[in-house]
């Protein structure tokens, strides 16, 4: 199967956080308070896939206040934090949502991801992520983690899937006044 026949039946996008959603950077002030930066360019990616009916979901290891705030300004419903078994938190997103597993996308970066990566059905990783990761992957982002890696992969997606005209016509040159564009 072709990378773009792959992508076609993708329903449902799971994204790693640090090191895919962010640089895998972690900033502790002297407070001991965390600061993550999150790229607005992955964002408007989430953005365009939820905008077509592709669900997105985080599947990480670690938990954060600050991933809870960035996933709900984003629409992102399926947040699921502190997953040391990863495999399992994949197990309960096909079982919610009734999905098989070649319907799923997932971008990891690091050996946390090498369990699950190998269950899905198209497999992705920024350009800095871990040799192992990268030889496992059907995607490599020209882009590193933090720097728009799921940006590029959302719009494969919807290239793929003969929704990148329609994305950019509803969300950018006709927009709906009402919808909500935080990025």
């Amino acid at each position: 199967m072709t990378l773009n026949e792959k992508a076609r039946q993708i329903k449902l996008l799971i994204c790693d956080v640090d090191g895919v959603l962010t640089d895998g950077m972690i900033y502790i002030g002297n407070e001991g308070e965390l600061f993550k930066a999150f790229n607005v360019k992955d964002g408007l990616g989430i953005k365009m896939l939820l905008a077509n009916g592709i669900d997105v979901a985080i599947l990480t290891s670690r938990s954060s206040a600050i991933l809870q705030k960035r996933a709900s300004e984003l629409g992102i419903t399926s947040v699921l934090q502190g997953q040391r078994d990863k495999v399992k938190g994949l197990a309960e997103l096909l079982k919610d949502r009734h999905l098989k597993p070649e319907e799923i996308a997932y971008i990891g970066d690091d050996l946390p991801d090498y369990a699950v990566i190998q269950k899905v059905g198209l497999a992705a990783c920024p350009s800095d992520a871990v040799e192992d990761i990268v030889a496992l992957s059907h995607f490599k982002s020209r882009f590193a983690g933090g720097k728009g890696a799921v940006r590029e992969l959302a719009e494969f997606i919807l290239k793929s899937q003969d929704k990148w005209t329609h994305t950019i016509d509803t969300m950018f040159l006709h927009p709906d006044p009402d919808a909500k564009h935080r990025y």
